[in-house]
């Protein structure tokens, strides 16, 4: 079945490659493109003089220094940082609470949202008059970064601080696909009615959530953003850190939104091994090419099956050759794994309807639905949402 199954897949990207003829996609790194963070004569002017705060973690890098460490040599009032999931120095555990604290280094008060509260009080933000957010996405929805995102926004809003977006490439911004978030299964991985993969920066993002009235009671925050130099939606941005203690790899971070599904299943996507999310495995599975064992390790406390060999398949060159050119989350492995373990609807944990956004692609696998007719089932979705995208698209797009 499993060779079956990559058979389609292979005739799958085939059909879609096809679909896409003519648009390039370019792969570029930091050499090529110059993000916000780094154009400084296009904010400094705007932050002189003013009480900064900066929303920021181990992705805000310039050049080989932290923006933090940047911004304070050339003279700028940073009064505080906000750090989102993962914490500043970005090595705590996915869903782990991270404590506020005081960084080592400058001795500034680090305030987390992502701990007891996700968005800032009105005394986290007094004697600001400017909040700076600067923060690598990877471009999946339930990737949480963007919901510490519209929650700033929110407390800027409410509190007439300006806020300012620096820029970065969406190393997924070359493709949109996957369900769109139905109310009723809005969280904290999931706020918005987009698909899986938006194809947005976060700049682009920020302005549809202002312009679309996304914010609580339809406030619109003062927001400006500072584009990136140079990029392009049909470029694939090869990004020069890891944005999170699991995504350690361009193939991971191409087979995110759709390895990230599993993490609404019984199947083991690999935390606790040295490939997360470019494999997956269960101890159940039978006739595989691959086995691991999850062990507790920093980033991946107490993984799923810790310590239990799994038996599954590293996926790693299919994420790389086939899943990043089909431009499509591939469902196939999630279809075929809940087939095999024949567990039925215990197949899924609480989790996975807020990571779908919906209660339909659950009810579709169980019902015995194909992966092309699911894909077909959210087209009418994309083509809606794909037209309000359009409206804030700050660089040539990939069609």
């Amino acid at each position: 079945m499993r060779v079956l199954y990559s058979l389609l897949a292979l005739f799958l990207c085939l059909s879609l490659n096809a679909q896409n003829a003519g648009i390039e996609i370019k792969q570029v790194s930091d050499s090529d493109v110059t993000v916000g963070a780094a154009l400084f004569d296009e904010y400094l002017p705007l932050i002189k003089n003013k009480n900064i705060a900066v929303v920021a973690n181990h992705s805000s890098f310039v050049k080989n220094e932290h923006l933090v460490d940047v911004l304070l040599k050339k003279g700028v009032l940073i009064r505080k940082i906000f750090t989102p999931e993962h914490g500043f120095r970005g090595i705590a555990d996915a869903g782990q609470a991270v404590k506020s604290s005081v960084d080592s280094k400058t001795k500034l008060p680090v305030v987390s949202l992502y701990d007891d509260k996700k968005k800032p009080d009105p005394s986290d933000l007094k004697g600001i008059d400017v909040v700076l957010f600067d923060i690598q996405d990877v471009g999946a929805r339930f990737y949480t970064y963007i919901s510490t995102m519209t929650y700033m926004m929110e407390a800027c809003a409410e509190n007439n601080i300006q806020i300012i977006i620096l820029d970065r490439p969406n190393p997924n911004g070359f493709y949109v696909d996957g369900p769109v978030l139905k109310k009723g299964f809005e969280s904290f991985i999931g706020m918005h009615p987009v698909p899986i993969v938006y194809g947005m920066t976060v700049g682009e993002y920020a302005q549809m959530i202002n312009g679309e009235g996304w914010l609580k009671n339809g406030v619109k925050c003062n927001l400006k953003i500072i584009t990136v130099k140079g990029y392009s939606h049909k470029y694939k941005y090869v990004l020069p850190i890891n944005p999170s203690p699991n995504l350690r790899s361009m193939a991971s971070i191409y087979m995110y939104p759709t390895m990230c599904l599993f993490e609404g299943t019984v199947v083991s996507v690999g935390r606790g091994t040295d490939k997360p999310f470019e494999v997956y495995g269960h101890p159940n599975f039978k006739n595989t090419n691959y086995s691991f064992t999850p062990k507790s390790t920093k980033g991946a406390g107490s993984p799923l099956y810790d310590g239990q060999k799994c038996f599954g398949y590293d996926v790693t060159d299919f994420g790389l050759m086939y899943v990043a050119d089909s431009k499509a989350i591939y469902l196939e492995w999630l279809i075929e794994s809940y087939n095999e373990l024949n567990m039925g609807a215990a197949f899924f944990n609480n989790y996975f309807n807020n990571l779908a956004g919906t209660d339909d692609l659950k009810k579709q696998i169980i019902i015995g639905k194909t992966a092309q007719k699911i894909r077909d089932s959210w087209k009418s979705d994309l083509t809606k949402f794909k037209e309000i995208r359009k409206k804030y698209l700050l660089y040539p797009d990939f069609e």
